[in-house]
């Protein structure tokens, strides 16, 4: 199997054991049911349909989402709508705002629909950090919990008949290692739950503490371990029902970074490489933040491996640079890598199968790569590469 060669480079290759295995893992330790995974993630047809087969639901965010979920038939039932998209039969809709009330009301007429509240909760225990901070109460929609607009959304979702609330929902952030945050929002998430049983009659059946699982991309950086977590979110959740004499509702979860991420692998060709006198490797590669933009937008940090021939040479630091003749393109700084780097060399970035296929550009009109699934050691295309005259087609005049 020659990836480089059936299917040219750039590409992104995917290995379809490693997702199903994530997905067996998140699904033993949560349920099937309860595991939401996040196609903001990584979406295509192909990678729908395991998911599907693994008995998870589905978190979409967009009407695209929505109707690309439907052309594989996605069970409705089992897929969370976030945003502002029309999804009848949807199994739950998450409430930001009392405007999103308003629309499902006049979108969902006759049928009744089930909701979640998305709140937000306070003092998480952890702090924020440069590359992937934690979101900003200021810089989001949603609920502060003990607060009046709480109070007053609350009332105006009873009062609607076609909406039955049926559970909370918060979003905490990304690259999250430690369980702490996660202790708190649960916390919070109980307490409101009950107050609402208490003030309004309102049974809470599910609470969804989101995703930000961390995924160990580099030495420096640890992932969340998935079954210890499980363990001390259940017994977090069983002390806090208990304290609150409430019933237990469900515990949910919505991982997407940590079902595809390391499963993904960004395969480059290198175009150019420089030496310096100070023993320093420049390399230029034919992709660039076109494919991969998470180290300029976020100060994201990758590895890389020689790939394709053996190499004797001393490891040298190496920075290597993208196609777009843009300062801020570098995919990777200071990486030890074989200091013998030649034009036509292979390189593998691992780490590569969340937020690079979805966030893919066609900046300098360059067409954005393929996705490629790998398992035993055979290939098959889940999307092509684009052209330019895929890209040119939009064009009216």
């Amino acid at each position: 199997m020659r990836i480089e060669q059936d299917f040219g480079t750039p590409a992104y290759i995917l290995d379809e054991a490693d997702v199903r295995e994530r997905c067996a893992a998140y699904a033993a330790a949560f349920g099937p049911s309860n595991v939401v995974y996040a196609a903001k993630a990584l979406i295509c047809r192909g990678l729908l349909r395991w998911i599907d087969e693994a008995g998870l639901g589905l978190a979409v965010y967009s009407p695209g989402q929505w109707t690309l979920a439907q052309s594989v038939g996605f069970p409705p039932e089992r897929i969370v709508v976030h945003g502002d998209v029309e999804a009848r039969g949807a199994g739950r809709v998450v409430i930001e705002s009392a405007a999103d009330i308003a629309r499902l009301v006049r979108t969902r007429r006759p049928t009744r629909q089930r909701v979640m509240l998305r709140l937000l909760p306070t003092q998480l225990g952890f702090t924020p950090t440069a590359e992937l901070p934690t979101c900003d109460d200021d810089d989001r929609f949603g609920l502060p919990v003990a607060s009046g607009e709480l109070t007053a959304l609350l009332d105006e979702v009873i009062a609607e008949p076609l909406l039955e609330l049926t559970g909370l929902d918060v979003y905490l952030g990304s690259q999250l290692a430690r369980f702490g945050g996660y202790e708190h929002a649960i916390t919070q998430l109980v307490a409101t739950a009950a107050q609402m049983r208490h003030t309004h009659g309102v049974r809470i059946e599910e609470l969804n503490i989101g995703g930000g699982f961390a995924v160990a991309q580099t030495e420096a950086e640890h992932a969340l371990p998935v079954d210890p977590f499980a363990a001390r979110m259940h017994g977090v959740l069983a002390e806090e029902c208990e304290r609150r004499s409430i019933d237990r509702p469900t515990l949910s979860v919505t991982p997407g970074r940590a079902i595809v991420a390391r499963a993904g692998v960004a395969l480059y060709r290198v175009t150019a490489a420089r030496h310096e006198p100070n023993g320093h490797q420049l390399v230029a590669i034919d992709g660039g933040f076109s494919d991969n933009p998470r180290p300029a937008l976020y100060g994201a940090r990758y590895t890389a491996v020689l790939v394709g021939r053996p190499s004797a040479a001393p490891m040298a630091p190496t920075t290597v640079v993208g196609r777009h003749d843009e300062a801020g393109d570098v995919i990777i700084r200071n990486e030890p890598l074989p200091d013998d780097l030649r034009p036509g060399d292979l390189f593998a970035v691992p780490g590569c199968g969340a937020y690079h296929y979805p966030l893919a550009s066609n900046y300098d009109l360059v067409g954005r790569p393929p996705l490629i699934a790998v398992r035993d050691r055979k290939a098959r295309p889940l999307v092509r590469r684009e052209t330019i005259d895929d890209i040119l087609r939009r064009e009216q005049d």
